[in-house]
């Protein structure tokens, strides 16, 4: 473990490096059961996963769905949102879709969208990173079951801001 990952407590750090093994770990055990058709990236923090699985299991068939719930540190809208553009839920008939995300903390982004996908699909499951306790939907793959706050290397570092401007640079969540 480096530093970073033991430095505080009430965290989980996620770094790129171990994100690498824990994607084909996740891969290997997805395979081990069931092959999905497509896998359905939940924008943005599924990107990653998404995209990591895919590559890990040979599946070219990778796509997004663009979902805002989170607006800030502890900050969210009532519901969450389906942002456009958004995938036809028609062209998904008849596939299994695996649902790929970075966290189920209240589990209400991933039941709004595998409720979304339910009436076209074949199947729909859903993979994580991380669960946490609050959650009102248990996902089919997860990695690792948590309470604690996540660092993800890819939203721990405030945005990028011009050079020399006053803008306010916030976390990349």
């Amino acid at each position: 473990m480096t530093t970073s990952e033991t430095a505080n407590p009430d965290r989980e750090v996620l770094t790129y490096e171990k994100f690498g093994h824990v994607v084909r770990e996740m891969a290997q055990t997805i395979v081990d059961d069931w092959q999905p058709d497509i896998i359905l990236s939940v924008a943005r923090g599924g990107f990653f996963l998404g995209g990591g699985l895919g590559y890990a299991i040979g599946l070219k068939a990778v796509s997004v769905l663009n979902v805002e719930f989170y607006t800030g540190i502890n900050e969210r809208l009532d519901e969450p949102v389906i942002l456009a553009p958004t995938p036809s839920p028609a062209e998904l008939g008849g596939m299994k879709v695996l649902v790929a995300d970075d966290v189920a903390d209240s589990g209400r982004t991933l039941k709004m969208v595998k409720d979304f996908l339910a009436p076209h699909a074949k199947e729909v499951r859903t993979a994580v990173l991380y669960e946490k306790p609050s959650t009102v939907i248990h996902p089919d793959y997860v990695w690792k079951y948590t309470d604690k706050w996540i660092d993800f290397p890819w939203s721990c570092l405030p945005t990028v801001v011009p050079s020399g401007s006053e803008e306010e640079a916030k976390p990349g969540h």
